[in-house]
């Protein structure tokens, strides 16, 4: 008997799925979704049973054997499906997205034994108001399989996760909850273990890879009335479950859903894959949706608002915004108001805490005018240039627009241009000069690791830390029963990247930290906007916490400029020794491509990290309103190998 195998070791480089099969005999029955053994060139592989075929009619190569089974018990007919379409729909590796499946050391012969699980409790009742109960018969109506529930923070979407999750355990089927970061919701893993105990399985990175494929094994070996709750990143996805019933993505607007490596691929499209190949639910939740699941939701009547917050809350959220360019604000300090610091010292006389919040990533160079906040522009693509000091021009990375920089502010006329940020560690040092015996806990990449992310949020939470500063760490789903005061101390970092999504995320991550005060701890809270831009949609859409405005604002702009979701987007890059070697071969290829119809080609650009340790990468932007457009470009590009490519890039720096 001949079988079509998916190995796990790449051999041919190739966009297309079928390129990456490879036939062979074995003298067994052998389902699809099989683990094998098969031999490849001198090495030995891990494969998975495609399907059966027929003998080959080219006689030139020996049809080798499979060596053995690895596993006798086949992979779930979804995840077979799903690898195919992964492969097929990003133009993925065959061989890398089948790794995807598999747990690491699977082919090694472990001693079976039980992961240490948590404590088996008696499920409790599940509580709702009568807003949540509207919410929960709203999601049941839906006929389309993924729905968006889009509920402010506080508004009780976890009660509606559970109550969910609890309809589908009880027919024993099992339950998937993806999470940006498993250390950042210890609340909500624990919420989920008070009620299904022991069938929770949590995946986080302190596993070790024996413990992962302990855990691969209880749920691949399971019966099939057995049902689980697993809680995990979005590799959670390729669990092996028999009777998958419910798919919950929380935190659905969170960049970490998407891999940036290939195979690259984003969990909420293949949670939806997943979802519709099963004809099950698949159920997005958050309070700040991308706008593209926001549009198709509408689009498709499978949105759910969830707008009242779950608790009568007595306490006042005060938000004030506070004009960077007014210097006369700023006299004790030039990156924190008067005004904030007054609060800040109110507050360590009162016990009480205070978040400071400052996204790193906004600290790319920037250039505006400290007088006015002008900002200058891509005219194309209505997007922030970006300086490259080696050429001293402003270059759009999205279009390939470059122009001068300028000597005076082009609308006020002041010599008062500036081309730089600052991080968290400027920051920490200027707040210990000023409050010298303030305690103060800084949260950024640098300092966290998932060890110490839980040390020091209970730290805070006892009331341990005075002063708390961190990027998007912090802005995440945490509730900090002492904070009174959120500074952001500057709201428009991120609208300086050169990025289709940085108005997205800028709203994004304004309102998750606003969401960190007004939960009914203190009496009044206090949050400072500060920014050069006070007038600006996003900013003044954040400020008033209007969700629908700032959607409307976006989806118009993105309307205009091309952008999803009404274009589809391919990131093409060559990464070269030299930059010009880099730059012949971007050029090369740009001629080349002008010969496909229906894409809209850019300039090439510079990528926004323009040198790597492997070289220097340049990049090309194609849009189309068509996605096979794209996929056929891709697929037409044989004679440039060297290539890298990211179609549905969510993000373009």
């Amino acid at each position: 008997m001949y079988y079509e195998v998916i190995p796990t070791t790449t051999f041919k480089k190739s966009p297309l799925f079928s390129d990456g099969l490879l036939t062979y005999s074995f003298d067994q029955n052998l389902a699809p979704g099989t683990i094998v053994s098969i031999p490849l060139g001198k090495k030995t592989t891990l494969g998975i049973i495609y399907r059966k075929t027929t003998a080959p009619t080219d006689q030139n190569f020996i049809i080798k054997p499979i060596n053995k089974i690895v596993h006798p018990i086949p992979l779930p007919n979804h995840l077979l499906k799903s690898l195919v379409w992964l492969s097929s729909y990003y133009l993925n590796p065959v061989a890398k997205t089948a790794n995807l499946f598999l747990p690491l050391g699977i082919e090694k012969n472990r001693r079976k034994k039980s992961p240490t699980m948590a404590t088996t409790t008696t499920s409790k009742q599940i509580p709702l108001n009568s807003a949540q109960k509207q919410a929960l018969s709203e999601l049941h109506k839906i006929k389309t399989h993924t729905k968006l529930l889009h509920g402010i923070t506080g508004s009780g979407k976890t009660n509606i996760y559970l109550k969910l999750a609890q309809q589908i355990f009880d027919s024993n089927q099992s339950i998937i909850l993806l999470v940006p970061e498993i250390s950042l919701t210890p609340q909500l893993v624990g919420r989920f273990q008070e009620h299904f105990g022991t069938q929770v399985i949590s995946l986080h990175s302190k596993l070790t890879e024996a413990e992962r494929h302990l855990i691969w094994q209880r749920i691949h070996e399971a019966d099939q009335s057995t049902p689980f709750v697993i809680i995990g990143p979005r590799s959670a996805l390729f669990s092996p479950l028999k009777n998958l019933g419910l798919i919950i993505i929380d935190e659905a607007h969170e960049p970490s859903f998407y891999q940036d490596t290939s195979p690259r691929y984003h969990a909420l499209r293949l949670a939806s894959f997943m979802a519709q190949t099963l004809k099950i639910d698949c159920l997005l939740g958050t309070a700040t949706p991308r706008v593209e699941d926001y549009f198709l939701a509408q689009k498709n009547h499978a949105y759910v608002a969830l707008s009242k917050k779950a608790k009568s809350i007595a306490s006042q959220t005060k938000i004030s915004l506070i004009d960077l360019k007014n210097r006369a604000l700023f006299t004790r300090n030039r990156y924190f108001s008067d005004a904030l610091l007054q609060d800040i010292e109110n507050n360590l006389k009162q016990h009480k805490q205070t978040l400071l919040f400052h996204n790193r990533r906004g600290s790319a160079p920037l250039t505006l005018c400290e007088h006015c906040g002008y900002q200058v522009l891509c005219p194309n693509c209505l997007l922030p240039l970006t300086l490259h000091s080696d050429s001293y021009q402003l270059i759009c990375h999205t279009c390939g627009h470059h122009e001068p920089v300028p000597s005076t502010c082009p609308v006020c006329h002041h010599s008062s241009l500036i081309h730089k940020g600052f991080g968290t560690k400027l920051l920490e040092s200027e707040l210990k000069k000023l409050f010298k015996s303030a305690r103060i806990a800084r949260f950024d990449a640098d300092n966290t690791t998932a060890d110490s992310l839980t040390q020091n949020f209970e730290a805070v939470k006892n009331g341990d830390v005075d002063i708390i500063i961190g990027t998007q760490t912090i802005a995440k789903g945490l509730d900090l029963p002492l904070l009174n005061t959120v500074g952001i101390v500057q709201a428009d970092a991120n609208l300086n990247l050169p990025d289709y999504a940085a108005e997205e995320r800028t709203f994004q991550l304004i309102t998750q930290v606003i969401g960190r005060v007004g939960r009914g701890h203190t009496d009044i809270n206090h949050v400072f906007l500060q920014t050069f831009q006070p007038e600006h949609p996003v900013i003044l859409s954040a400020k008033s916490l209007d969700y629908a405005k700032f959607a409307d604002y976006l989806l118009k702009k993105r309307q205009i400029s091309h952008l999803p979701p009404f274009f589809y987007l391919l990131r093409i890059s060559i990464v070269k020794k030299t930059e010009d070697l880099a730059i012949k071969k971007i050029m090369g290829l740009h001629r080349a491509l002008k010969k496909f119809p229906d894409v809209y080609l850019s300039a090439p650009t510079p990528s926004f990290h323009e040198y790597t340790p492997s070289g220097y990468s340049w990049q090309i932007i194609i849009k189309a309103k068509k996605r096979d457009s794209l996929t056929h470009l891709i697929q037409s590009l044989d004679q440039y190998p060297e290539i890298r490519f990211a179609i549905d890039p969510p993000s373009l720096i």
